[in-house]
C-alpha cells in the first residue's frame, strides 16, 4: 500500500515554474489511499489538521509554522482515555468527533491503525511515531488505563521521581533523544515544581527524495517573505516530471515531490496576494480534489 503523508503543509512565496510539456497521469493509487487514511479516523475529525494550522497561522501571521497534525490529534485523543466525563468531552469535541455519528471507540481504534501503518518500516524512508507518559512515583495510575494506552498508542510509562528535577529532566531527555535518533536534545530546559505527569510525543521524519537534487544546481536565489521583504537563500533546482496542478478557485499551483518509499511532499504556491485566500480554502475536500486534478508536468523546480 503507498502512504501518503500529510506530516506538514509547506505554503511558499510566489516564484516562477516554466512548463514546458506535459505527460497528463492522475494520482488515482494516492486518492485511493487517502479514502483507506479517512475510513482509520471519523470523517468528522479530519479537518482538524486544517482548522489548527489556521488557528497558529492567524496567532502568528510573520512566523513560520511548523507541525505534525498527527502528533498533535493522537496525544489529545490518548489523554481522553484517562479524563473524566467533563474533560473528556471536551477533548472529543475539540477533536471534531461527534459522538451522535462516530464512537469513541472508533477513535482509539483509528488512531491504532494509523500508527501501526506509519511506522512500518519501508526502504529510504524512516518515519518513527510514539508516546510516552513520565508519573510521579506518588501516582497510581489505573491497571486499564495504562493498558489501553501500551495497546491503542504503543505508549510506555515510565516512573519518574519529579523531586529530583534535575535527574527526572535528564530521564525525559535521554528518552526524547534517543527515540527522535540525537535529532531533539535537552527537551526539557526546566521543570514546574508541581509537575507529577508528563506526556512526551515525538515524531522521527528522515526521508530521501525519490531523484535526489544534484548540489551542483543549488544557488542563491530570491525568496519572498512577505511582498516588501526579500531574503536571499540557497534554492536546489532539477528538470524532471512531477504532479503538477494549478488551483484557479484558489489561486495557487501545487506541486508532489516524491520521496522514497512512497511518500510524497506537496507544495503549495499561492500567486502574489493570495496565502490568506489559499489558507482559507485548506480543507479535506481541497485535497481530495488536488489528488485527483494531479497530472505529470516536466518543468524546473
Amino acid at each position: 500500500m503507498q502512504l501518503f503523508l500529510l506530516l506538514c503543509l509547506v505554503l511558499l512565496s510566489p516564484q516562477g515554474a516554466s512548463l514546458h510539456r506535459h505527460h497528463p497521469r492522475e494520482m488515482k493509487k494516492r486518492v485511493e489511499d487517502l479514502h483507506v487514511g479517512a475510513t482509520v479516523a471519523p470523517s468528522s475529525r479530519r479537518d482538524f489538521t486544517f482548522d489548527l494550522y489556521r488557528a497558529l497561522a492567524s496567532a502568528a501571521p510573520s512566523q513560520n509554522i511548523f507541525f505534525s497534525p498527527v502528533s498533535i490529534s493522537m496525544s489529545l485523543a490518548m489523554l481522553s482515555l484517562g479524563a473524566g466525563s467533563s474533560t473528556k468531552m471536551q477533548i472529543l469535541e475539540g477533536l471534531g468527533l461527534n459522538l451522535q455519528k462516530s464512537s469513541e471507540e472508533e477513535l482509539h481504534r483509528g488512531f491504532q491503525q494509523l500508527l501501526q501503518e506509519l511506522n512500518q518500516p519501508r526502504d529510504g524512508f524512516q518515519l518513527s511515531l510514539g508516546n510516552a507518559l513520565f508519573t510521579d512515583l506518588v501516582v497510581d495510575l489505573q491497571d486499564t488505563f495504562v493498558s489501553a494506552m501500551k495497546t491503542l498508542y504503543l505508549a510506555d510509562t515510565f516512573p519518574t521521581n519529579f523531586r529530583d528535577s534535575a535527574g527526572a529532566m535528564k530521564q525525559i531527555n535521554d528518552y526524547v533523544a534517543k527515540q527522535t535518533k540525537g535529532k531533539i536534545v535537552d527537551l526539557l530546559k526546566n521543570l514546574d515544581s508541581n509537575a507529577v505527569v508528563i506526556m512526551v510525543n515525538y515524531i522521527f521524519f528522515k526521508a530521501k527524495w525519490e531523484t535526489s537534487f544534484n548540489h551542483k544546481g543549488t544557488q542563491e536565489q530570491d525568496f519572498y517573505v512577505t511582498s516588501e521583504t526579500v531574503v536571499r537563500v540557497p534554492m536546489m533546482s532539477r528538470e524532471d516530471q512531477y504532479h503538477y496542478l494549478l488551483d484557479r478557485n484558489l489561486s495557487c499551483r501545487v506541486v508532489g515531490v516524491p520521496y522514497q518509499g512512497n511518500a510524497t511532499a506537496l507544495f503549495i504556491l499561492p500567486s502574489e496576494g493570495k496565502m490568506q485566500q489559499v489558507e482559507n480554502g485548506l480543507s479535506e475536500k481541497t485535497l481530495r480534489k488536488w489528488l485527483k486534478m494531479f497530472k505529470k508536468r516536466y518543468f524546473q523546480t
